[in-house]
């Protein structure tokens, strides 16, 4: 039982991410797309589409923090110096748009309060990137603390990751948009998503050639046999469903195009778990090495298993309360 603990706490983890990625991802979505919204009432028509959910949203980001910290105290002693300064501003980012959030639908004057949305989400979504970067090409790790400088992270490889990631979120922002809305912002949505979804499968070529030519342990993983038998596949689909992707938003489609970027997002995703697993600070701690005691992990398990069908289970209430479209000139309080 205790060699499958660190394992059944970096699948948490990991479904944590993924459920920010994906559910706190369309709304900074919206918030890359601010700026090219032309009218005031149609940027409150697409805020009226995530404010339902986006505080829900971030419970995920929580949960993954807090389950790093309490499930691989080694880990998290590690990763934090070494993303230190990502981490800070991605952390300002979110508070600086949800302030704006908030405060946007009492304000009588809204342009700096869409200047910090748009600004603040845009710069949280880097961030994010930069940190996924910062981890994906290693951390230098001595004695099991952190023995690199400040800006380890700040390469041209973390600057892609950081656009790859803005680039996604704002595809993923489109087509919640083109689902969720109607009239000029559904179809605005439509011709970003179809720009967007090049963009990103731009991105995902470069990452991926980038990263198993600069990372041995990588390219090893992908490329040796009997492994490539096993793994080609993964190309292929997320291939497929990008293909389907650009049929659908061609066919004026409205919800296959936000569930195949789901899709790409958990292939792309899949990608990260077999180029690293088992590192959880690559490349050279293990999930096993900088787990906690096994009576720390058992008794926060117990905790988050109880908690965990509660958060699913309001979620799902909340989407499905708040389904269906936002028209124009719904009020938006």
């Amino acid at each position: 039982m205790e060699w499958y603990l660190p394992v059944i706490w970096a699948a948490l983890i990991g479904t944590a991410v993924v459920m920010y990625v994906i559910l706190d991802g369309f709304d900074l979505g919206i918030g890359i797309l601010f700026p090219f919204a032309r009218y005031e009432n149609e940027r409150d028509q697409m805020m009226r589409t995530v404010a339902p959910f986006w505080d829900g949203n971030e419970t995920w980001l929580v949960l993954g923090g807090g389950g790093l910290l309490v499930a691989f105290p080694k880990a998290y002693a590690v990763i934090m110096p070494a993303l230190y300064l990502p981490v800070i501003v991605m952390l300002l980012a979110l508070v600086f748009r949800g302030v704006a959030f908030e405060f946007r639908t009492v304000s009588r004057s809204k342009t700096w309060l869409n200047v910090a949305f748009a600004v603040g989400s845009t710069v949280a979504a880097f961030a994010q990137g930069v940190i996924l970067g910062g981890l994906i090409q290693g951390i230098a790790v001595r004695d099991g603390a952190f023995s690199g400088g400040v800006f380890d992270w700040a390469t041209p490889f973390a600057v892609l990751c950081g656009l790859s990631l803005v680039a996604g979120y704002a595809l993923l922002g489109a087509t919640w948009l083109r689902m969720k809305t109607e009239g000029a912002v559904a179809e605005r949505a439509r011709g970003q998503a179809k720009i967007l979804l090049l963009t990103v499968l731009v991105f995902m070529a470069a990452v991926s050639l980038w990263t198993p030519l600069t990372q041995p342990r990588i390219a090893e993983r992908w490329f040796s046999l009997p492994n490539f038998y096993f793994l080609w596949p993964v190309p292929l689909v997320t291939a497929l469903i990008a293909y389907y992707a650009w049929r659908w938003i061609e066919a004026g489609r409205e919800v296959p195009p936000f569930l195949a970027t789901i899709a790409l997002f958990l292939l792309g995703f899949l990608g990260l778990v077999i180029s690293n697993f088992p590192y959880l600070v690559p490349p050279s701690l293990t999930v096993w090495e900088t787990a906690a005691a096994p009576a720390s992990q058992i008794f926060m398990l117990l905790g988050t298993l109880f908690l965990l069908p509660i958060i699913l289970g309001y979620i799902g209430f909340i989407y499905w309360l708040f389904r269906g479209k936002v028209r124009e000139g719904e009020s938006y309080h």
